[in-house]
């Protein structure tokens, strides 16, 4: 088995470093014009798993989940690893002008920017987007036999569960940092409408602010075996004026399992954070 307890950051500053960016582009390239279609069930589901008898997981494919303002060159950002993992173009994706902060939320979102000492280092589940911004990888779990989808986090090796019996959301939800997902397909899109969600969490790498008012529309296509499509509605009256959508691709590691990985053992992103050679505060107070 490969191990990689490489950052993201670290990757792409080793792959940037080495010149090895053509023969990722050209990975990238042949994800995207694979000719193997998405796997299927017998009854014809789309399978986002493995065919039966392979093994493989989901890693991320374009991080960030805003894009950068037009005209301004794509660099290599230590901590997305922009320029080395930037994946398929996810179209209509917002920049941060576009997108409809209250002022406090955009506020909230300069400080993260430049301070992103956040909760998921600090072995904290996630949300959202930030479940899949992950190096460790993610795995779909489809089980007809109690109609529900599971999501594994491979960092933390927690689970989400997607209900996909027809009920509604519950009235009176504890929050939670998963929240309460159902879905439905709509063709070969899966999609999850999920809500409950607590403030304890980012939604993001980049410091995405929201509340517990949160209200996610999630979108999954498989577009082809090796390239799925991730697609992320934000409904939160508490931080936005309005709804807003962006997105990005995830992409499929043949071969790979989820290895054992216990996040507080030995854990090194404090000492990462709190390089005194990084221009960040040395005092944090952990607003959601």
């Amino acid at each position: 088995m490969r191990i990689r307890h490489v950052t993201t950051a670290a990757a792409a500053a080793l792959v940037l470093a080495s010149g090895a960016v053509p023969l990722l582009a050209q990975a990238d390239e042949d994800l995207l014009n694979d000719p193997r279609p998405a796997p299927r069930w017998p009854d014809g589901r789309v399978n986002f798993g493995a065919p039966p008898g392979e093994s493989g997981i989901w890693q991320p494919w374009g991080r960030p989940l805003l894009a950068d303002p037009v005209g301004i060159p794509i660099t290599v950002n230590d901590r997305q690893g922009r320029a080395a993992f930037s994946g398929p173009p996810f179209a209509g994706k917002p920049t941060e002008d576009d997108v409809p902060f209250q002022p406090w939320a955009r506020a909230m979102y300069a400080y993260r920017e430049t301070n992103l000492y956040e909760p998921y280092i600090r072995c904290k589940p996630s949300g959202g987007a930030r479940l899949y911004i992950s190096p460790f990888g993610v795995e779909f779990v489809d089980q007809p036999e109690t109609q529900t989808i599971l999501q594994f986090d491979g960092n933390l090796h927690t689970w989400r569960i997607i209900y996909m019996d027809g009920r509604e959301h519950p009235e009176d939800l504890q929050p939670s940092y998963y929240g309460h997902s159902i879905g439905h397909w709509e063709g070969d899109t899966l999609v999850v409408d999920t809500v409950g969600f607590n403030e304890r969490f980012w939604i993001d790498r980049q410091g995405i602010p929201h509340t517990d008012r949160l209200h996610l529309i999630e979108r999954f296509t498989r577009e082809s075996f090796g390239a799925m499509k991730y697609e992320m509605t934000i409904d939160d009256p508490g931080a936005y004026t309005e709804t807003w959508t962006t997105g990005f691709y995830l992409r499929w590691e043949p071969e790979e399992v989820l290895y054992e990985y216990i996040c507080q053992e030995n854990n090194q992103a404090i000492a990462l954070e709190m390089d005194p050679s990084r221009p960040i505060e040395r005092v944090y107070q952990f607003v959601p």
